[in-house]
């Protein structure tokens, strides 16, 4: 005597799935999950494969869980299961109709939004873990591995500028330049339109330097914030960007914000030119 085969459960998505999944899975662990057999249909817009899932869903007394966003999708699956009078549940339907009474506009209706949402959240902590590993220079290796690299000398607003550009998904390593350190080699591997040069005027940063040690509790002759100093390290930094051939954006009396929205301009510029 054969065994009888279990009811089927189809998950059915117009992206992959894993809503309808954890949903049906939910329910029928109160049921004993084990009783029911489940089969996923991700990225369905196929009609032809539609009826054939109800078909087989209602010859083996089963039922369909769907997330479906559109519209002629998820009509085409209630007419097709009324005709087998087959047991279906729109899992976000009732969710979106909902939203659409609280919220102004129509929902976007956009197969798989969630899971994009998602990707771009975690690119994003990526990011900002990158530029935390590979600031100030703390790991050569990270120049290699990075979308930008600011350099600059101390005080022209790398460390913020790289936070900044890594809550817009780009990996960012900052390097300073110092007189008396040479770069490592691998900032001179890199393609010169990975590189932005941090300039500033010297008298600016001298303020800035002088409220940093202030800050700091520290005395304010100290060489740190010496003009003829900072004047030694402005050349300096001019030398190496003139060598590396880079970009330079001057972050005088600027805010973070327009700076960033410069070097991204240039990111966007260079990658389009990489694709000619």
């Amino acid at each position: 005597m054969s065994k009888k085969r279990k009811p089927l459960v189809y998950i059915v998505s117009d992206s992959i799935g894993e809503t309808a999944e954890f949903v049906v899975n939910a329910v029928a662990s109160q049921f004993n999950s084990g009783q029911v057999e489940l089969h996923r249909e991700p990225f369905l817009t196929d009609m032809d494969r539609m009826q054939e899932i109800v078909r087989e869903a209602a010859e083996r007394n089963g039922m369909i869980a769907y997330t479906l966003v559109l519209p002629h999708l998820r009509q085409a699956i209630c007419q097709e299961a009324r005709k087998y009078n087959l047991p279906i549940v729109d899992v976000m339907g009732p969710m979106l109709d909902a939203f659409s009474k609280i919220l102004p506009g129509d929902p976007r209706l956009e197969p798989g939004l969630i899971r994009r949402m998602d990707e771009d959240y975690f690119r994003r902590v990526g990011a900002v873990e990158f530029a935390v590993k590979y600031d100030d220079g703390k790991d050569p290796r990270g120049l290699l591995q990075a979308d930008v690299v600011l350099i600059g000398v101390s005080r022209t607003s790398k460390t913020p500028l790289s936070m900044y550009l890594a809550h817009r998904k780009l990996r960012v390593a900052n390097l300073p330049l110092v007189p008396e350190v040479e770069p490592p080699s691998e900032l001179f591997w890199l393609s010169s339109r990975k590189i932005i040069g941090l300039t500033i005027d010297p008298v600016i940063l001298r303020e800035i330097r002088l409220e940093r040690l202030n800050t700091l509790g520290l005395k304010a002759k100290a060489n740190y914030a010496n003009l003829d100093r900072i004047l030694e390290e402005l050349d300096y930094s001019r030398l190496i960007m003139r060598r590396l051939r880079c970009l330079t954006f001057d972050v005088s009396n600027k805010a973070v914000e327009e700076v960033a929205s410069k070097i991204l301009n240039a990111v966007k510029e260079a990658e389009k030119n990489e694709q000619i």
